[in-house]
C-alpha cells in the first residue's frame, strides 16, 4: 500500500490490484481489436462501440472481483533477520501492515517469524 499525498487528501494506491487492472486491461486489447477488425464494415465508430459493449460483458466480472476482492486488500511487510516478537526467533519477519477492518501503520511494528505469523493471522479471522 502506497500513501500519496496531494494538499489534504490522502491517495491510497494498492499496487497489487493496481497491476491485475493494469494487465486485465491489456487483456482487453487482445480479445477487442479482433471485434474491431471483423466488424469494421460497421464503420470505425460503430465497430468501436459495438466492441466496447463486449468488453463490457466480458470484463465486468474480472473488474468486479478486482475491486471488491477482500483477498486483495492485504498488504504485508516482510523483512530479513528480525526476532519474532512472539517467540524470539531470529528469522525473516511478517507482519500484517493493512487489511480490511486492521490498520498498523505505526512506527513500532511486531514483526513474527512465519509460524506465530501464521498463527496469530489465524487468530485474527477466527475472531
Amino acid at each position: 500500500m502506497f500513501f500519496q499525498i496531494y494538499g489534504e487528501f490522502i491517495i491510497r494506491i494498492n499496487f497489487k490490484r493496481y497491476g491485475l487492472y493494469l494487465l486485465r486491461w491489456q487483456l482487453s486489447t487482445i480479445i477487442l481489436a479482433p471485434c474491431i477488425f471483423y466488424l469494421g464494415f460497421l464503420g470505425a465508430f460503430w465497430a468501436v462501440v459495438v466492441a466496447n459493449l463486449i468488453g463490457g460483458l466480458i470484463f465486468f466480472w474480472p473488474d468486479k472481483y478486482l475491486f471488491q476482492s477482500e483477498k486483495l486488500d492485504a498488504s504485508w511487510q516482510v523483512k530479513e533477520k528480525v526476532s519474532c516478537f512472539d517467540c524470539g526467533l531470529t528469522s525473516r519477519g511478517y507482519r500484517l501492515v493493512v487489511d480490511r477492518d486492521y490498520n498498523r501503520l505505526d512506527s513500532h511494528p511486531q514483526f513474527r517469524c512465519e509460524k506465530c505469523s501464521s498463527d496469530k493471522e489465524e487468530k485474527r479471522r477466527n475472531s
